[in-house]
């Protein structure tokens, strides 16, 4: 039991820690964005070189996209589904709606930071004469897209940690509540 809380703690620790890094990525993303100075018009023509943000913004994708891979399993693992039990007399347990909420928010918030980055990431590359990003034309990533990305991020974190925590907590109360 005890080494079974030792993993647990540990996944817990290497979501938080690969959620920091994206965090973090996203405020180093937002300080290294190309700016309005870096943009070059040549008639109508107009040019963007890369900026770092680009690598910070794949850094941020892939750390956050880890965490919460990482932390769907270590709840989908301590929950303990099984499909397979037939109806008996004994209600199954049921999953804890806290939990429920938390990782709805959990993926809500995953998904607008995956759009978020993917399209400012996707912006911070090199944008050629003629070529662009959109349609020929040049855009930049407004101040403060990785900011509200990194928000993002927290709150995608901390409620996909909040509902493994619920359920194991409800799962330990569960254990100590039956008669041995």
């Amino acid at each position: 039991m005890e080494k079974h809380h030792l993993c647990y703690t540990l996944s817990l620790s290497i979501i938080v820690s690969l959620a920091l890094i994206a965090f973090v990525s996203c405020v180093a993303a937002e300080l290294h964005r190309t700016k309005t100075n870096d943009l070059k018009l040549d008639g109508k023509l107009c040019y963007l070189p890369e900026s770092r943000a680009f690598g910070y913004g794949v850094a941020a994708l892939a750390c956050l996209v880890m965490a919460q891979v990482i932390g769907n399993i270590l709840l989908c693992t301590s929950c303990n589904f099984n499909l397979r039990k037939k109806k008996s007399s004994e209600q199954s347990p049921k999953r804890p709606n806290l939990a429920t909420i938390f990782l709805l928010v959990s993926w809500a918030s995953f998904t607008v930071v995956i759009l978020l980055l993917s399209a400012a990431s996707s912006m911070s590359r090199r944008q050629p004469y003629a070529a662009g990003w959109l349609g020929g034309e040049c855009y930049l990533v407004k101040s403060g897209v990785y900011v509200a990305a990194a928000v993002l991020i927290l709150i995608s974190t901390c409620s996909t940690v909040g509902s493994a925590v619920t359920v194991q907590i409800n799962k330990s109360r569960k254990s100590t509540a039956l008669p041995k």
